[in-house]
């Protein structure tokens, strides 16, 4: 990992910047709501937010605030804060980041999201082990693009791994990745969030349905999931 720190008080300005703070105060709580909510134990997991800082001076670019690697989310606080450039360079924190950065740097230069959540949620894990696409036991499909695909296996936090999860998440905001877990994307970390839990309960939902003997689970066609995405794209409360 590269590290980018020629002028230490590049570093202390980001601390400072608004935009920088914020969205590390965001990303910390979405992280410990993955450990609170099930979908990670212990320090597996990694979530990561682009953001732009609010004074050109601070930096010029957006950056990418990623979590660090191996360490529990409740001990980290404002002073813990890492980022990257889009190339990887390290610019801001001691913590390493994440193994899974290539997983990250991959969606955020894609330019397709702003956010990206990656869990090891058990229920979307075990589905990950059994099927290429995840079968559309639920209208929720249409809110993640489609039928959510698993990527094929490769070894975590490779560049192999990152090019396998790009081409599962095209015309996509979720995938499975083979015997791993989830990625989800978003506008927002929100978002992301959200589409994580909707994809582990939609995971629960046919691994449930499969499993009564004598009986196989009906399964939403393309015009089924085509209705119900229009009428998701009107979901919500205005401005919401």
């Amino acid at each position: 990992m590269e590290k980018n720190f020629a002028h230490p008080g590049r570093a202390w300005r980001l601390l400072e910047d608004r935009a920088v703070v914020r969205a590390w105060y965001d990303l910390l709580e979405t992280a410990r709501a993955t450990l609170r909510d099930g979908l990670v134990a212990g320090t597996s997991g990694n979530v990561s937010v682009r953001v732009t800082p609010d004074r050109p001076a601070v930096a010029t670019d957006d950056l990418v605030l990623i979590t660090p690697t191996g360490v529990p989310y409740d001990r980290l606080g404002p002073e813990d804060a890492v980022a990257v450039t889009l190339d990887g360079r390290q610019v801001l924190g001691t913590l390493e980041p994440t193994s899974e950065l290539p997983l990250h740097l991959a969606v955020h230069r894609s330019g397709t999201a702003r956010a990206v959540v990656h869990t090891h949620a058990p229920h979307a894990t075990a589905v990950s082990t059994l099927v290429d696409t995840l079968p559309p036991v639920h209208y929720m499909a249409a809110a993640l693009g489609g039928p959510v695909r698993t990527a094929p296996y490769a070894l975590y936090g490779t560049e192999e791994l990152a090019g396998h999860l790009l081409e599962a998440l095209r015309d996509r905001t979720a995938c499975l990745l083979r015997n791993h877990g989830t990625v989800t994307t978003g506008d927002t970390l929100a978002q992301a969030l959200d589409r994580t839990v909707q994809l582990e309960w939609m995971c629960r939902v046919w691994l449930l349905a499969r499993s009564v003997p004598g009986h196989t689970p009906s399964l939403l066609d393309a015009d089924q999931l085509a209705a119900a995405a229009d009428r998701l794209r009107g979901y919500g409360q205005p401005g919401g």
